[in-house]
């Protein structure tokens, strides 16, 4: 029985410094929200620092989950914490998901009792979030692709800008035309921006956590080139599952004819690993294979 795997290295996982740059931002523009809602009134606004106090909370746990990803392995936790960026980018769409089902049940309650608000200090608080939120989005655009951890950050700060313009349009239109739905308006179509979104990464966090296969990684397709390999009879007990977005593992039962010799048997591993790491959308850098000779007593039923 021979096994083999590639290493795997944490590396910098997720990019901290920018996170806390963000966190810093969110924080200061959390509390000018807070401030301006209490003056104006507006509901937009309200939601918008409520959607900014998530922001606050998930950008925190985002660096910790940062911090956490990057710490080695050790021999209680053999792939370090890289599991951290799931369980933090589920918490924050949760979180996420909250808001907006908040900001659209008050929405929908303001449309038909609309309250007087003070326009130009409205447009004045959504043009301070919405320099901050580019200025955040700046800041994460390069490492948005990064993980879940990231990427949720990212649409965290996304959803916080858009609500930032559903502002400033409310407050123009109740400047111009007096129409104080318009804030009832905008924050419906803020929690209609946020729900979605939301509802996406908590899939995407859901998929990693139930170890469903890689997206893009056809399991029958691995199959079919392993068995064309040389001395391949069968393939059995074949996994592929993800420890993080930017870490997928398989593992593999392979039955090789009872003529393989050892040095035939090196020669199949580096093939096999070649395989898996090259020859699919899915980059499989560590991988698991038990090499079994036919005659070995168990079950080689290629369709486990």
């Amino acid at each position: 029985m021979t096994e083999a795997g590639h290493s795997h290295g944490i590396g910098d996982a997720t990019p901290r410094n920018r996170l806390v740059i963000a966190f810093a931002i969110t924080s200061s523009v959390f509390i000018v929200e807070v401030i301006g809602a209490i003056i104006t009134g507006s509901l937009a606004l309200l939601v918008d620092a409520a959607h900014m106090l998530t922001d606050v909370v998930g950008l925190a746990m985002a660096v910790t989950a940062a911090h956490l990803m990057n710490r080695p392995p050790t021999p209680r936790y053999t792939f370090g914490l890289q599991r951290t960026e799931v369980l933090g980018a589920l918490a924050q769409a949760a979180l996420l998901l909250g808001v907006g089902i908040f900001a659209l049940v008050e929405g929908v309650r303001r449309l038909f009792e609309p309250p007087e608000i003070a326009s130009g200090s409205l447009l004045f608080f959504g043009i301070v979030g919405l320099v901050a939120n580019i200025a955040s989005m700046l800041v994460l655009f390069s490492g948005r692709g990064r993980n879940l951890n990231m990427r949720a950050a990212f649409l965290e700060v996304v959803n916080d800008a858009l609500g930032s313009v559903g502002v400033i349009a409310s407050a123009i239109l109740i400047a111009v035309f007096g129409w104080y739905q318009a804030d009832a308006v905008a924050g419906v179509l803020i929690a209609l921006l946020i729900i979605p979104r939301t509802l996406i990464l908590l899939r995407a966090s859901g998929r990693v956590l139930m170890e469903s296969t890689p997206a893009g990684l056809d399991l029958e397709d691995v199959r079919r080139h392993i068995l064309a390999l040389p001395h391949v009879v069968a393939v059995h007990d074949l996994h592929a599952t993800q420890v993080s977005t930017d870490l997928p593992t398989l593992t593999a039962h392979v039955v090789v004819d009872d003529t393989v010799t050892m040095e035939a048997s090196a020669a199949l591993l580096t093939s096999l690993q070649q395989c898996v790491s090259e020859h699919f959308a899915v980059s499989i850098e560590h991988s698991t294979f038990q090499i079994e000779p036919e005659s070995h007593p168990g079950e080689h039923d290629t369709h486990a």
